[in-house]
């Protein structure tokens, strides 16, 4: 029977110690592509690369660099037709040097990349840690692959998870709903060299995590690993009696938040 096939990405690049670990421990059950950005792309989210070219390296066998985004990775490596053997059944993004938690997931170019394969049809799963040495979880996060394919997977929408793992010993892992993640927030303005203002984002302080019943910051508060469920549809339907009242279509009579 022939393996599994999972691509790999990341946005940390392609040779940062966690994509190399969870390439390595997803080999042992699974053949492996690794395409990831030639150099760290973290924070990008969802961008694609429309207005310049992209350059492909290949850097070993089945370790391909590409000089773009963590999204621009997987729609090159599904589209491509040459850089898989075959269409994934998995795609494995991580594992990210930092958390991806509660709001943190629309900045990730970690959890991006897993996302484009989900949009694309194929099941994906996002792994971040808050460790400093995030090569320990590589054997977790493989396992979590493993089960993963092994899975029923639920109609409608591919599947998308996302998984963080805590400081220090892992405890176990938990099946979680998005946190609240507070940064202090503010923008730092400076003077360069030749009197000019420039600007850092984010404030000086650290991150707050609220007290969310059964969310990931809670899980990796308790040294839990968190697997949390993300959707790649964007429509809130409890907000469409507002749509149908601002766009005036007549389905709504009155404000919906008038008596």
């Amino acid at each position: 029977m022939d393996k599994p096939l999972i691509l790999v990405s990341n946005d940390d690049g392609y040779d940062a110690p966690g994509c190399v670990a969870l390439a390595t421990a997803l080999s042992e059950f699974a053949d492996v592509v690794v395409v990831a950005p030639e150099r760290e792309q973290s924070a990008k989210s969802h961008a694609i690369t429309l207005s310049s070219p992209l350059r492909h390296r290949v850097v070993a066998e089945n370790v391909h660099a590409i000089g773009g985004t963590p999204v621009d990775c997987v729609y090159v490596a599904l589209f491509h037709g040459e850089l898989l053997p075959r269409r994934p059944d998995l795609v494995a993004s991580g594992i990210n040097h930092g958390p991806n938690l509660g709001m943190d997931i629309h900045y990730s170019g970690t959890v991006a990349a897993a996302r484009e394969g989900a949009m694309r049809g194929v099941p994906a799963i996002a792994f971040s840690s808050l460790a400093r040495d995030v090569v320990p979880a590589a054997p977790i996060a493989a396992e979590l692959c493993r089960r993963m394919l092994a899975a029923v997977m639920p109609e409608g929408q591919p599947a998308l998870l996302n998984v963080n793992f805590p400081r220090g010993e892992i405890a176990g892992v938990r099946a979680t709903r998005l946190g609240h993640r507070h940064y202090a927030e503010g923008v730092d303005v400076r003077t360069d060299p030749r009197g000019r203002e420039y600007f850092w984002i984010g404030g000086p302080g650290g991150v707050e995590h609220g007290g969310v019943e059964g969310s990931d910051t809670q899980a990796v508060d308790a040294g839990y690993a968190s697997v949390t469920p993300l959707s790649i549809e964007s429509t809130l339907t409890a907000h469409l009696g507002l749509a149908a009242y601002v766009a005036g279509d007549g389905t709504a009579d009155e404000s919906p938040g008038d008596p």
